[in-house]
């Protein structure tokens, strides 16, 4: 691994010279310029010494792991299309089944519904944006209009329907889309 290039890159970032750099880990800019050209390597004792000067750990330094996508823009969004029960579903946070909680933008046709869903555990929470629905739980039935919200817990059956059409941000918990 060429650990000269990352060196670097993080000193810049902290705006330091090679000098003062070199200065804080007590080394001379030599080396430090030979570490970032990859012509040396340091001892792990001092590896850890210059990775301390520039606010980071061996740990953090040599994990190669992707950060995690934590915006989402609609170029990412999943969607899929229900002609028969006159709907949409988008996935606005992208494989949310791995989460807790799966987020997904429902738009309802007028006289479009969802499947009914049998009792589960869990919560679903739901933000009307557009339109008004119709949430049916069991036997009982709740209306929510734009700028509402509902929250249940799934225990019964249930599902949602719109008769003049409707668009909700909806998040499950476990995801059951």
């Amino acid at each position: 691994m060429e650990i000269g290039p990352k060196i670097k890159e993080l000193r810049v970032k902290m705006g330091l010279t090679q000098e003062e750099l070199a200065d804080r880990a007590e080394l001379s800019k030599g080396f430090i310029s030979q570490v970032e050209r990859d012509l040396t390597s340091p001892s792990i004792a001092t590896l850890t010494d210059i990775l301390q000067c520039l606010g980071t750990s061996l740990k953090d330094f040599f994990d190669d792991s992707v950060e995690e996508q934590i915006v989402f823009q609609k170029a990412d969004f999943f969607e899929k299309k229900d002609c028969e029960l006159k709907n949409r579903v988008e996935w606005i946070i992208p494989n949310a089944q791995k989460n807790e909680m799966e987020p997904i933008l429902l738009t309802l046709e007028p006289g479009g519904t969802t499947y009914p869903d049998n009792p589960h555990e869990g919560e679903e929470f739901g933000y009307v944006m557009q339109g008004s629905v119709t949430i049916h739980l069991g036997k009982r039935t709740y209306k929510a209009k734009k700028g509402e919200a509902f929250y249940y817990k799934p225990d019964q059956t249930h599902y949602l329907a719109s008769a003049s059409g409707a668009v909700i941000v909806w998040v499950s918990t476990p995801p059951s889309f």
